[in-house]
């Protein structure tokens, strides 16, 4: 019990000597997680009839927000999602600029921000199965519906034909789910390892 306490209020000064950074820091860890964010965007598999490739990014979409926070998680999406867009070719394949992955970018920021909020605020929240449920419910809600608005706006866009909502779904959902749901799985079991299940500042003894 005595050893459970004791590395639990080490995982609690780890957290909040993450908040205790300086901004330029927190900015580099920010940057660091746009980075693997960026790395993890190479390891992708194609998809015969989506033009959105399967990838093991979210991986690190999922851990932003446990990791450094609703702020600073938020932050390292948005950087990943603006230096692509304007030329760091980090997106799939070493690419960068808009295309049918545009939505997805957008859910990546509103993903982070909501785990990292949730994760800070709720303690009760930082055990597996409560984490597996924010994240399911972060990848289905936050990232899978702009993703899917955006698909179906940039192939009316291209090819000039308005698609219903069962093809882009099946486009833009169906191959990714599989996935997902192990990188779910895989994130919360490295949020349940990393975060303190209990505030041990001095107002909470």
């Amino acid at each position: 019990m005595q050893l459970a306490t004791a590395i639990d209020r080490t995982r609690y000064n780890i957290f909040e000597w993450r908040y205790n950074l300086s901004i330029p820091m927190k900015l580099v860890m920010a940057i660091a997680m746009a980075g693997m964010t960026g790395l993890l965007a190479q390891v992708r598999i194609f998809v015969e009839w989506s033009p959105v490739p399967i990838t093991a990014q979210t991986l690190a979409v999922l851990l932003a927000g446990v990791l450094l926070g609703r702020r600073w998680g938020g932050a390292s999406m948005a950087i990943y999602a603006v230096l692509g867009i304007v030329g760091v070719p980090w997106f799939t394949g070493m690419t960068s600029g808009l295309g049918a992955t545009g939505g997805y970018l957008i859910g990546f920021i509103l993903a982070a921000l909501f785990i990292g909020h949730v994760t800070d605020k709720y303690i009760k929240s930082r055990y597996f199965f409560s984490m597996i449920g924010v994240m399911v419910s972060a990848s289905l809600f936050l990232v899978y519906v702009p993703g899917v608005i955006w698909l179906g706006l940039w192939l009316k866009a291209v090819g000039g034909v308005s698609i219903g909502i069962i093809p882009l779904i099946t486009m833009g959902v169906v191959p990714f789910i599989i996935g997902d749901m192990v990188k779910c799985v895989a994130a919360a079991l490295i949020a349940k390892t990393v975060t303190p299940k209990k505030d041990y500042s001095s107002n909470n003894p």
